[in-house]
């Protein structure tokens, strides 16, 4: 365990180091971008070593994963953050432990999320995912489409309209993409001016998703190593 720690440490200073060294070629504050070090395949045990090491914001894209896992360090002061594709029939599930859902994109899955959100009790941010590319099924609703789906969110019990969150597009230049995105946050905030996340990045484009003004990045391997096999 000792082994695992000291290897959590380094690459979670290594990436530190990487945020830090962007937000200064930025000319940005470091506390203007907020690490999430996405657990995804990753045991409670992880989870639980990252945060003896002063992380407080964690991510997981699988509800069957993510449940028991947000169960097991229920005792840890963590802010949950579920950013990955979500079926509909699993907001009820996702509403009882996420704080953040980072892939609102349609307007059935604002309902789902808002009637579990009331029936836990709880109050849940929703991040509205973009597609940059207008490939949907990865998830992601088209630029049009964003703003009627952010008045679902502000009109629905139980939701608070966070911001945007988008993935790189798999072929194009990610900082081309994400000041797209970052020209959308803009927009949004003429309607919402409360809508300030930006949720863009990961472990290969940090740089570019933070020079474009992403306010979270989302980290995995980079902080956890390379990703087991999902079965």
């Amino acid at each position: 365990m000792t082994d695992r720690r000291d290897e959590l440490a380094a690459n979670l200073k290594d990436v530190r180091a990487r945020i830090d060294a962007a937000c200064d070629a930025a000319g940005r504050a470091r506390d203007a971008v907020t690490l999430i070090v996405v657990t995804k395949t990753y045991p409670a045990s992880d989870v639980r070593l990252l945060a003896g090491l002063g992380v407080r914001e964690v991510g997981e894209n699988r509800d069957q994963e993510a449940a028991p896992k947000a169960a097991a360090t229920a005792d840890l002061d963590l802010t949950w953050h579920y950013v990955g594709q979500l079926q509909t029939n699993k907001a009820r599930s996702v509403a009882g432990y996420a704080d953040v859902v980072h892939s609102v994109d349609r307007s059935r899955l604002v309902d789902a999320l808002s009637s579990g959100a009331v029936r836990h009790g709880r109050d849940l941010t929703c991040l509205l995912q973009v597609s940059l590319d207008g490939d949907t099924a990865r998830g992601g609703a088209l630029p049009a489409d964003v703003p009627a789906l952010a008045d679902a969110v502000v009109a629905a019990p139980g939701l608070r309209l966070g911001g945007l969150m988008a993935v790189a597009p798999l072929h194009g230049e990610p900082a081309r993409a994400f000041e797209a995105l970052a020209e959308m946050s803009t927009r949004l905030r003429e309607a919402h001016p409360t809508a300030t996340m930006v949720s863009a990045g990961m472990s290969n484009d940090l740089e570019q998703a933070v020079e474009a003004g992403a306010t979270h990045v989302r980290i995995g391997t980079a902080v956890l190593g390379v990703r087991r096999s999902l079965r």
